[in-house]
């Protein structure tokens, strides 16, 4: 029998050995940042070596024509052999390579995508899909076989995928050409697109504008049109914000709608809020093409846990007249002026257009935002979050990863002791309303009791939701997005105006972004005058973040009931059709 100093003595080791375990993980991390940044310019420099070699064969190629096709044309090309797979790849990976050079939006290069589309040409005509031979760049937390999925992480590098995920394998048997990953914030739980391994990406816009996030890579590419699909993710506005912001359309699919096995996550285990994939690309029609491809018998196949419905081509193609749900202001954040002028030039196309507009309030905001979504993406009081970036009392002496500049503040306030949260909440309560909720959430649930509580309110809220929603006999929603896009750096001081797209994602809504106009001299003037509901400090910030906006874009948000993707994909192409018209009539 080992004596109790023996067991004393025994234990102190295992805890030392635990240490230095810990030690060793963290003190890594950052050194891993240099190769990874090195493993990217040799990943750009292949890159540039392929299209070289694809245009070798194609030396009197002009991309300008292929680039300038929508997708649903370029598929026909493709398919008739007007167009060789060669010269598609070539355009659209010289046009990527350029877009990046002036925004910092690719992470890596995809080599495989020249063994694919050898592979592409031995199929026969009968065996090609409803993607064959479109080059298609995915965000970052997609996983493909032999490249890392970072979330912007330093921990996340050098652990490459062992297979692709569920969605990569789908694209690819519907003949798609995924060619390069897209930039990221630092764990995704940002609206901006900046880390510490890649950097910052720009909106190519307008260069001191921030694309959005945290699916910004995939915006500011197509915006520039380096890419003509892409595939993000979706937190709380993560499609829709760098859709909004660059100007392109963006589609949150119904949780479950689309498979999210093998697409990696800073944190797992949401049930209050939840994250899902979706497409993202110039037009709707190329939404539309994307999830008639992805609603495939793959799908379901590959990950039985998503159910098989395939693409209701009745309800998208209808033309019978809506009932529209009209939410100027959802009463938590004071739209801008652009964003009201934007809402109330759909409704009236809309309305001239024989469909019904019905005014709709949003019940219980503030407790759906704050308590609901805030409350639920922070259950644990933001613990998981701290872990991934390995933030201890040692981080200060070169341990653990590098905060970026735009998770400071989130990082910061999750780092204080529950004690001083309820303290500062106390203080701010009536000066800050807002920022006081914030910090209370971060308590987080933490106990078993407390999180089934949690899951049971977001259930209840969803219900009264529908339930008014029903009242009122409505097939679709229209509400602002938020937009123009931010300054860089104003997305986490202003976060209590993107209200309008995290209510969704507690709902789980299909939700779809459409551009509809842009900010006018007369609406960066009405700005001057922006008060906001609350007068504090976010809505100064958001006031500040959308100054110098002349000329971006303005979009709205369609939105439908759980799994009605088809109906939500209408209602965009509704409004799209009736601004182009109008844009037309004015010319």
């Amino acid at each position: 029998m080992m004596s109790g100093v023996a067991w004393l003595l025994v234990l102190l080791l295992l805890a030392l050995l635990v240490a230095a375990l810990r030690s060793w993980q963290r003190a890594p991390a950052r050194s891993k940042i240099p190769r990874a940044q090195k493993r990217r310019v040799e990943a750009l420099q292949r890159m540039e070596a392929l299209a070289r070699r694809l245009r070798e064969q194609e030396p009197s190629l002009d991309p300008r024509p292929i680039l300038e096709l929508p997708l649903d044309r370029l598929v026909q090309k493709l398919r008739d052999e007007e167009l060789s797979l060669e010269s598609v790849l070539c355009s659209y990976l010289e046009e990527a390579l350029t877009v990046h050079q002036e925004v910092n939006c690719l992470t890596d290069f995809l080599d495989e995508c020249e063994e694919q589309l050898q592979a592409l040409k031995k199929l026969k005509k009968t065996e090609r899909g409803l993607l064959y031979g479109v080059p298609i760049s995915l965000k970052d937390p997609f996983n493909c076989k032999g490249h890392d999925s970072t979330c912007g992480l330093a921990q996340f590098l050098e652990k490459p995928a062992a297979k692709d995920g569920v969605i990569v394998k789908v694209l690819k048997a519907q003949g798609a050409i995924p060619f390069v990953k897209t930039n990221i914030p630092q764990t995704l739980f940002s609206a901006e697109c900046s880390n510490p391994i890649y950097g910052q990406t720009l909106n190519p816009l307008r260069l001191k504008k921030s694309p959005g996030g945290s699916s910004g890579g995939e915006g500011a590419l197509l915006a520039q049109g380096g890419s003509i699909l892409g595939m993000g993710t979706d937190t709380g506005g993560s499609i829709r914000i760098p859709a909004s912001f660059c100007g392109v359309c963006g589609l949150r699919t119904t949780g479950y709608r689309l498979s999210y096995s093998g697409v990696a996550s800073a944190i797992k285990g949401q049930k209050s809020v939840t994250t899902v994939a979706g497409p993202m690309a110039r037009d709707v029609e190329s939404l539309v093409l994307c999830l008639r491809a992805l609603l495939s018998e793959d799908m379901h196949r590959l990950d039985p846990t998503v159910p098989f419905m395939p693409f209701r081509e009745e309800i998208y193609s209808s033309n019978q007249p809506l009932r529209i749900g009209y939410c100027e202001s959802d009463g938590f954040t004071q739209p801008s002026p652009s964003m009201a002028r934007a809402m109330r030039l759909t409704s009236r196309l809309l309305q001239d257009a024989g469909h019904q507009v019905i005014p709709f309030s949003i019940p219980r905001i503030e407790y759906a935002v704050k308590h609901l979504f805030v409350g639920g993406l922070f259950a644990d009081g933001g613990a998981t979050l701290l872990e991934k970036l390995y933030i201890c009392q040692d981080s200060d002496k070169g341990e653990g990863d590098i905060v970026d500049p735009c998770m400071k503040t989130m990082i910061n306030q999750l780092r204080l002791p529950d004690l001083l949260k309820c303290f500062l909440a106390w203080i701010l309560k009536y000066i800050e309303p807002r920022a006081s909720q914030n910090l209370e959430e971060m308590r987080g649930v933490r106990t078993p009791k407390k999180l089934w509580e949690q899951h049971s309110a977001v259930e209840e809220y969803r219900q009264e939701f529908i339930a008014r929603w029903r009242s009122l006999d409505l097939d679709v929603l229209l509400t602002p997005a938020v937009d123009p896009a931010f300054d860089v750096g104003y997305s986490g001081k202003a976060l209590d105006s993107f209200s309008y797209l995290h209510l969704y994602n507690v709902l789980n809504f299909p939700i779809g972004v459409v551009r509809v106009t842009s900010v006018t001299p007369q609406d960066e003037e009405d700005l001057t005058f922006y008060k906001g509901y609350y007068g504090d400090s976010s809505d100064t910030y958001f006031r500040e973040a959308l100054q110098g906006s002349v000329g971006l874009p303005v979009a709205v948000q369609c939105i439908a009931l759980p799994w009605e993707e088809e109906l939500c994909l209408r209602f965009m192409k509704e409004v799209e059709t009736l601004v182009k018209n109008h844009r037309e009539a004015e010319l």
